[in-house]
Parts: C-alpha cells; structure tokens; sequence
C-alpha cells in the first residue's frame, strides 16, 4: 500500500474527529455560547448537510483540477474552519465554520477516494478504502474521546485547536507523499456531462440506496447510544466514553478485517455485514436493559457496520469507474445521509414515547431494508453479466476475456477486472 494512502487516512482521522467530536463537547459549547443543548446539538446537524451538498458539488467544481492542489487547498480550508470554530465569538460564527469545514471535508473526502483507489491496482481498492475508513474508525476510538477528555480540562476550544493541528500535519503528508498529477488536456479530459451519465445505472442507485440505509441503521442507534446506556442499562455515565471507544475499536477491526476480504467477496462482504447489523440491533432492541448485553453488543455493532465499509466504497467505485471523483463524492453524501435521517427517525420515536429499545428496533428495520437492496443489486448484477456473456460467446473474443465476464458472472466482480474496464464487455 502506498504511503500516500496513509496520509489521506491520517487526514481522514482529522476530519473525522472534527466531525463527531461535538457529541462529547455539547454542554460546555452550549454554557459558553448561552444556547440550549438542542440548538447546539444543530452543530452536529450542519456538519452532516454541509457534507451531503458539499461533496458532489465540489466534486464538479474541481473536476479540471490537479488532485494534488485540490487536497491541499481543502485541507487548508478545513484547518481554517477549526480555528475559525476555535475563536468565534458567537454561536452564529461558530455555525458558519462548521458549514465551511463540512463543505471542506466532504471535498477531501469525495477527491482523496479517488486519489487512493487511483493508487493501487484494481484487486486492492477495497484495501485502500479501508485505510481511509480507518482513519475515521481511529477517530471514533482516540479522536472523539480526547476531543472529549480536552474539553472537559481545557475547554471545547482547545479541542479545536487540536484538531486544526492535525490539519496541519495531513496536509504536510499531503504535500511531501502524494504524487504530483496534471489533468489531461485532450480528449480523455474530464467532462462533467459525460461523468454524470453514472446515474443512468440503476446499479449505482441500489448501491447509494444500500450506503444510506446501512449508515442510517447505525447511527439512528449511536446517536442515542449514551442514554440508552444509562437509562434503559442502567450503567453510569462514566462508562458511556468507555462504551464509545469500544464501539470504535469493534469499527476498526471491522474495516481492517472487512477490507482485507472485501476485494475477493465484494457482494458477500456487503450483504453479510448489512445482515448481520439487522441481527446485531434486533438483539440490542431485545436485550437493552441487560448492562452486559448492552456494552457488548455496542462493540459488534461497531465491527458489522464498519465491516461493510470498504465493500460499499469499492462496489460505487467499480460501477463508476468512468468517473471515480463524482462516484466518491456521491457516496459521501449518501453516507451522511443516512447519518442525517438515521439520527432523525431515532428521535421521532424517542418523542413518541416508545423508548430508547424502540430506536434499536428502527436502525433493524433500516439495515434490513439495505440487505433487501443489496440483494436486488445482486440479483441484477448477475442478471447484466450473464447476458454480456451471451452476447460476447457471439462476438470474436478471447477466452481470457470470456472467462473474467464468466467470474464476474459469480460476483467476483473486483477479481475479474470487469469493473475496471466496462469496454472489455463489448471487445
């Protein structure tokens, strides 16, 4: 694996703890701000909707680009928005540099995706998304609890300042390691028109529609995850960090394990993982009250979803092969929005009075939808390679390439090469 794919996932650390850090940092931002809890929890909010408009629409803006300068001008940006967030002295301020470190991140996110696959071969995207999944499991697992542990000693603006020197540091790796690279010019230069034809597939819809409902599931549940603890487990708020960090180290085992796996099994990786976060959330959903039960299933929770992490980020990027920028950048914003509804749906049945299980029960329902849809996305995978065999056996073609169209055919689609070059269905 290149260094460079490091250095995006180091950047990914930065970003993804600046992300999810006001969840342990709300009450001090809201006492200094003199705003209540709900309308600093909109903090939180405005990074999530930053991130689902930012990503496709810095993806276009900067499609010409070299990717190089794209990262470092976005990382640079997002820095300035923590010391922006770091010295507002206003809620107002404070709200417009989270919206301009969302629009940032999910720049980042959407051009480093396609930055790292654009480094390793075919066979090892999956791999090289997990190193930047993983950047965002380490967040959850070190960076949001020390957001948490400065904020509580040396308030929520240092925790800011840290995370701008984090910034600091990936766009150093950024400049040193990541490869120089010069838009084309001629004929093969990007075009938007030609790359939005992506969304004609109804392949590339299912597979959004399977990253939202995953992400949903999960983070309806982690939302409320520390309440649930304390109020319905029964544990002490001392142990709700201790639960997060947990839940963030059964998410980097997951990306790690789920990234190894993922470019041999793609559409195994995905449906499993997303089958077994149904299991996982029904049984928090049935076992809530038990304190044991709670804390472990937290931790698997932590490894099905984030199992399934590479293989969604892979599978986009193989069907959108013509246009990696736009396919992570789409990616990006149905991840966050199912961290935007997923929270939502959890809080209309909180209102309704059925209680934090209820919230388990909902996040079930969600996964359960996207294994649905990942089996049409199967189903129909096999579907259009089963009838470019036929119509290639028709055609003059080598056995080498009947026998990949024949392994995509099985769904190795990542090992059969077929992904990566859609011509080769019509050579």
């Amino acid at each position: 694996m290149p260094l460079a794919v490091y250095v995006l996932g180091l950047s990914v650390f930065a970003l993804g703890t600046s992300e999810f850090m006001l969840s342990g940092l709300l009450q001090p931002v809201a006492r200094d701000m003199g705003v209540s809890i709900p309308e600093a929890g909109l903090l939180i909010s405005a990074f999530a909707i930053g991130m689902v408009v930012g990503a496709p629409v810095l993806a276009a803006a900067t499609l010409r680009l070299p990717r190089r300068t794209t990262l470092m001008a976005l990382l640079a940006v997002f820095g300035l928005g923590q010391i922006a967030g770091a010295l507002a002295p206003s809620y107002g301020v404070l709200f417009a540099s989270r919206v301009v470190s969302a629009l940032a991140c999910a720049g980042f996110w959407a051009v480093g995706a396609a930055v790292a696959v654009s480094l390793v071969p075919v066979g090892a995207r999956a791999k090289a998304m997990a190193v930047m999944v993983g950047g965002l499991s380490i967040a959850n697992i070190a960076g949001v609890p020390a957001g948490a542990f400065l904020g509580q000693h040396a308030g929520w603006r240092a925790a800011f300042w840290a995370v701008a020197g984090l910034s600091a540091l990936g766009l150093a790796g950024v400049v040193t390691l990541v490869p120089r690279t010069e838009v084309p010019t001629g004929d093969d230069r990007p075009r938007l028109k030609a790359e939005l034809r992506i969304y004609r597939d109804p392949q590339v819809w299912l597979a959004l529609a399977a990253t939202a409902l995953s992400g949903g599931a999960v983070f309806c549940l982690f939302s409320y995850l520390g309440p649930l603890l304390t109020d319905t487990a029964g544990l002490d708020e001392g142990w709700v960090p201790t639960v997060l960090a947990l839940f963030g180290v059964g998410a980097l085992l997951g990306t790690v394990i789920g990234g190894r796996i993922a470019d041999a099994h793609l559409f195994g990786t995905m449906s499993g993982g997303i089958v077994a976060s149904t299991v996982v959330l029904s049984a928090l959903a049935l076992t809530a009250h038990s304190p044991v039960a709670a804390v472990t299933l937290a931790l698997m929770l932590g490894f099905t979803a984030f199992f399934t992490a590479p293989a969604l980020n892979a599978r986009m990027f193989n069907l959108a092969n013509a246009a990696p920028t736009l396919a992570g950048a789409t990616n990006t914003s149905a991840f966050n929005i199912g961290n935007t509804v997923g929270p939502w749906l959890g809080g209309l049945v909180i209102d309704a009075g059925w209680g934090y299980p209820a919230v388990a029960w909902t996040g079930a329902a969600l996964a359960g939808t996207g294994a649905v849809t990942t089996v049409a996305a199967l189903r129909l995978h096999r579907a259009t390679a089963a009838s470019r065999v036929i119509a290639t056996s028709a055609s003059p073609v080598g056995p080498e390439a009947a026998a990949d169209l024949a392994s995509d055919l099985v769904g190795t689609e990542a090992a059969s090469g077929l992904a990566s070059d859609p011509s080769r269905a019509t050579r």
